[in-house]
């Protein structure tokens, strides 16, 4: 045994928290079977590992290391999630925020639903969120309820988890989606067991807990929500992704427990101060390699329910994601400071104009409705329609009718006319 532990130092190997299924396909340590490596391993993980109130079906606890490879995940996170760091004026100017804000939540609620089974593109979908059109189908309204869900959590943020809370997060996901309309905003019933399989096969991959469990599992879920267990500390991402893993196991709606959960994962964030994270969507990369996803969990439940396999990919889906963020603030700060060299010399021009005219400068007959323009501003529809009015009588836009309603285009020429009016 010492032999054993003298050749495998500490919890990780390269860096790396392997599971079995990993483990067994590399070499191992000079002088070691692949079982007595994982031996080695597996003592060292468990010197270390801390409980959470997470129990399983059977009663036994969930678990989890701080590996360095964590540890090192966490740092990223922090110093890239507003934290420690300062972001660029354009995400903390009150006129760019309402912009980030929209867009991060347009694309939470696609990709989100999506990972649950939403048919619908991302063009289509966020052109009808953009518009604030009716959904067409249950798609598209799987799509729009994420949305409203995802607003809803950025006004609970201040408030404590409740089961009652998460009941009405799970109504405004579900509503006008399920097949029996009365589950929204309940927890499944004894006569409603579910499971997850692969939609394909049939294979099953997990059994949720009973439902006569539910009502007590999400009591004690909402303790560790809000802080109030275990007696250590753990780190809030930590905490948030094991909020989300949480849901997830317990499975106690007959659907939108995925959806829900994620929401979850995002209101413990807010809640404890990530403000960046409203600009943050972290399906959009969940929804890329869903088979990764779908891997955390089951090497967490076949590894002695061992969380640090999930928090490992949820810690580098969120590092991924904030960089994305961070390139993409960067790309427009860009993109921005070229458009405002000729918007400058339009000072009569506001915030929201300026916005739009920079957008059509970058995409020639694009089509603006009033009721878009409205949306992703975050403003009435009479200061939208203001707004769109003015740039075509001072012919930047070009106005017609479609329908009923008035359309506006990004001139071909924009670039000219905005010169031409400047000289």
């Amino acid at each position: 045994m010492l032999a054993i532990l003298g050749a495998v130092a500490g919890a990780e190997h390269d860096g790396r928290y392997f599971h079995w299924d990993e483990l067994r396909f590399r070499a191992p340590p000079k002088g070691l079977s692949h079982g007595e490596w994982w031996l080695g391993l597996k003592l060292n993980r468990q010197m270390i590992r801390r409980p959470v109130p997470l129990r399983d079906k059977s009663g036994a606890p969930f678990c989890f290391v701080v590996p360095d490879s964590v540890t090192g995940l966490l740092h990223q996170i922090d110093r890239g999630s507003g934290t420690l760091v300062d972001m660029p004026e354009a995400v903390t100017s009150q006129e760019q925020r309402d912009r980030y804000v929209v867009r991060s939540l347009m694309e939470e609620a696609i990709t989100s639903s999506q990972l649950e089974g939403a048919a619908t593109t991302r063009e289509v979908a966020k052109k009808m969120l953009a518009e604030g059109r009716a959904p067409r189908d249950t798609s598209e309204r799987m799509i729009l309820n994420n949305y409203l869900t995802m607003q809803r959590v950025r006004e609970l943020k201040s408030e404590p988890l409740t089961p009652q809370m998460v009941l009405h997060l799970h109504r405004l996901v579900s509503d006008g989606t399920l097949e029996k309309p009365d589950a929204a905003g309940r927890l499944r019933r004894e006569d409603e067991p579910v499971d997850v399989a692969n939609e394909f096969t049939g294979q099953v991959f997990h059994v949720p807990p009973p439902a006569g469990q539910l009502a007590g599992r999400l009591d004690a879920m909402c303790e560790f929500a809000n802080g109030r267990t275990p007696g250590h500390f753990i780190h809030p991402v930590v905490r948030a992704i094991m909020l989300h893993f949480w849901l997830a196991y317990d499975h106690p709606f007959v659907d939108g427990n995925g959806r829900t959960a994620r929401a979850l994962f995002y209101w413990h964030l807010l809640h404890t101060g990530y403000w960046l994270f409203e600009f943050v969507s972290i399906s959009q990369f969940l929804r890329k390699a869903p088979a990764q996803y779908g891997t955390a969990f089951l090497h967490t439940e076949t590894d002695e329910n061992d969380l640090t396999y999930f928090v490992l990919h949820q810690a580098d889906t969120i590092r991924r994601a904030l960089r994305e963020l961070h390139d993409y603030v960067a790309r427009k700060a860009r993109e921005t400071r070229v458009s405002l060299d000729l918007l400058h010399r339009h000072p009569s021009l506001n915030h929201r104009q300026q916005a739009l005219l920079a957008h059509a400068l970058k995409h020639p007959g694009f089509a603006y409705s009033i009721r878009g323009h409205g949306s992703r501003h975050a403003v009435v529809y009479q200061t939208a329609r203001t707004d769109l009015l003015g740039l075509a009588d001072a012919g930047l836009l070009e106005q017609r009718k479609a329908g009923r309603a008035l359309a506006f285009f990004a001139p071909r020429d924009l670039e000219k006319r905005l010169q031409t009016q400047t000289t």
